[in-house]
């Protein structure tokens, strides 16, 4: 068992982080040894739930051919057998998809595959405001009206029962690919592709871009020319399809990592490779994101994906339209790719400014009303100027200040749109299933969900979440929580085992970036205070084993106390500082604890 240690009386306030250690596994030391690794690598895999040489080794090395094959994805035969008769019959071909990264990757991926199969195919994204999320009738009417055949949903459409059924009205055919959480019943469709309608399939955790990929895949299997090359399998691509496959790898690991999936096994090796292919993609789309994102020529990692490309394509749908990101990532144009990235730069820059505003009057009302005061299991806020296409944001922020399950809505003209975030161990989807009475409309899975509902009802609605949240966490369930991977000397850092620690990456959900704890350090020299405002630490601590210098951030308020304190203990993150040509072991400090 993990153990838990607590802030003292003293650190309450101004700490209040509880560290969760995980304890040494056994054989922890062989598995070191067989892998030739530092143990504390070995014991991250460990943490990881990987104790196997075989399973340790794949995880080190990911390697395309790890990928499952496409044909095995719960129903992509169906799929490609009804795609393949719609382009031989030149029908009309619709990729509907959902407005956030995960469904404008899938979409780019399918529309360019098509297009390159000669097929007729366009798409469509529902307004984020206007139409909300999912397959609604009018879009499908008006679809119908455009000489739609075929309607091939990615990142939606699973629970759409209703919809499939007024599509039928018209003539339409569905294939549905989601991998949301489908209910009991199914909707009518041609083909459903989804990794959980078989509990046999083994990455039950794809995501909407992973099963929109396997799809294009299986397509470009059956559509193969007999080329002299291959992707992973037995079967032979012409060099154009494969060309695309393997820069399609790119946009299926953006959607990987921005839905949050877990990126171990299968995801792990998508992303590795997509990460690896990013620099060099030929989609112009692609390229010109980077160069907005001021990432040309960098090497690049999840928290690039995360933190700088995904919020770039996003933009588009929050402050406007989603299909100006899916018209940026299937541009054959680099001159109109540049115009698109440039301006959903200056998008993003009005959503961050829209996001701290709607931030801070959130926080106020959370403390003048004590919302998040002790005894609170949830919070569920509203008010009528909240951008829609920006509140989910701010309520991971709300997650992230009070480690509470999260929901805040928009309300105008009566109806209340939502957006809802989770913690660790509380599926929020559940939740929500349980106030279905307060609802008109809802879905999502267990860390993030979408509601709707008239705004009569939200009273109602923040009373039963908070009866399930009082039934479902207890305290220890809300405090914020730091997670660390082992206590460590300080002089197990060698260059050598940090660089090796980078082979655990690209890091994400299920496979976050290690953090280990030194108990009893204390300074080298006094502390030093730096950046704007004198807002960071720049400190060197020892433990008798070695020294190591440490840059904490947004921690500048430590300084009086590190002095006053002989030994503490610290939680880091270790990293290779590189200057004027050395490169020097660094800690990043996440946590500072002090001892009575």
């Amino acid at each position: 068992m993990p153990t838990t240690i607590k802030p003292n009386k003293r650190q309450e306030k101004s700490q209040k982080k509880l560290w969760v250690i995980q304890p040494p596994t056994a054989g922890v030391g062989q598995l070191a040894k067989s892998l030739k690794v530092a143990p504390l690598t070995a014991q991250i895999l460990a943490n990881r739930g990987i104790t196997k040489i075989e399973k340790a080794t794949k995880f080190l090395r990911p390697k395309l051919t790890q990928l499952i094959e496409p044909e095995k994805m719960p129903g992509v035969k169906e799929a490609v057998k009804r795609i393949k008769t719609a382009i031989e019959n030149k029908e009309k071909i619709t990729i509907y998809g959902d407005y956030d990264v995960d469904g404008i990757t899938s979409v780019a991926i399918l529309v360019s595959l098509l297009t390159l199969l000669g097929a007729d195919a366009d798409y469509y994204i529902p307004h984020r405001i206007d139409e909300g999320y999912g397959l609604n009738n009018e879009a499908i009417e008006s679809l119908a009206k455009n000489g739609s055949k075929l309607i091939v949903t990615v990142d939606c459409g699973i629970n759409s029962m209703q919809a499939a059924e007024f599509a039928g009205q018209f003539g339409i055919e569905l294939i549905i690919t989601d991998h949301h959480q489908p209910s009991d019943q199914l909707p009518q469709a041609a083909a459903i592709v989804h990794p959980a309608i078989e509990d046999s399939y083994a990455n039950q955790d794809s995501a909407g871009a992973m099963v929109a990929y396997k799809l294009a895949w299986a397509i470009a299997n059956e559509f193969t020319t007999g080329g002299s090359t291959k992707l992973t399998t037995g079967k032979k691509l012409s060099s154009e399809l494969r060309d695309f496959m393997l820069s399609a790898t790119s946009l299926a690991a953006m959607g990987t990592v921005a839905d949050v999936m877990d990126l171990r096994g299968e995801n792990r090796v998508l992303t590795s490779y997509g990460l690896k292919a990013l620099p060099e993609c030929n989609l112009c789309g692609v390229t010109a994101l980077i160069e907005s994102a001021g990432l040309a020529g960098k090497e690049l990692d999840s928290f690039h994906i995360g933190f700088r490309l995904a919020p770039l394509i996003n933009a588009a749908g929050r402050m406007g339209h989603a299909r100006l990101a899916v018209e940026l990532l299937i541009s054959t144009s680099e001159t109109h790719s540049m115009e698109i990235a440039q301006y959903l730069k200056s998008q993003n820059s009005q959503r961050q400014k829209c996001e701290r505003k709607i931030l801070n009057e959130v926080c106020e009302i959370i403390d003048k009303n004590g919302l998040a005061k002790p005894g609170k299991k949830s919070i569920v806020v509203a008010n009528e100027n909240w951008h829609s296409g920006v509140i989910g944001i701010v309520a991971s922020r709300i997650v992230d200040r009070t480690s509470r399950p999260t929901v805040l809505i928009n309300t105008t003209n009566g109806v209340g749109q939502g957006s809802a975030r989770s913690i660790e161990g509380f599926n929020l989807i559940e939740a929500i299933k349980s106030c279905s009475q307060d609802l008109t409309r809802f879905g999502g899975h267990k860390m993030a969900a979408g509601v709707t509902l008239e705004t009569k009802n939200i009273e109602s609605f923040a009373e039963n979440f908070e009866i399930y949240a009082q039934e479902n966490l207890n305290q220890n369930d809300i405090a914020t929580k730091l997670h660390i991977d082992s206590l460590a000397t300080l002089g197990q850092f060698t260059n050598e085992t940090v660089r090796e620690l980078e082979m655990l990456a690209p890091f994400g959900q299920g496979n976050p970036r290690p953090i280990f704890a030194t108990k009893a350090v204390r300074l080298c020299s006094p502390p030093r205070t730096c950046g704007t405002k004198n807002a960071h630490l720049q400190l060197a601590v020892t433990d008798g084993t070695a020294s190591i210098r440490c840059i904490a951030f947004s921690m500048g308020k430590l300084e009086k106390k590190l002095l006053e304190h002989e030994f503490f203990s610290i939680a880091y993150e270790p990293q290779i500082n590189t200057y004027n040509g050395s490169s020097n072991v660094q800690l990043v400090i996440s946590d500072i604890q002090f001892e009575l």
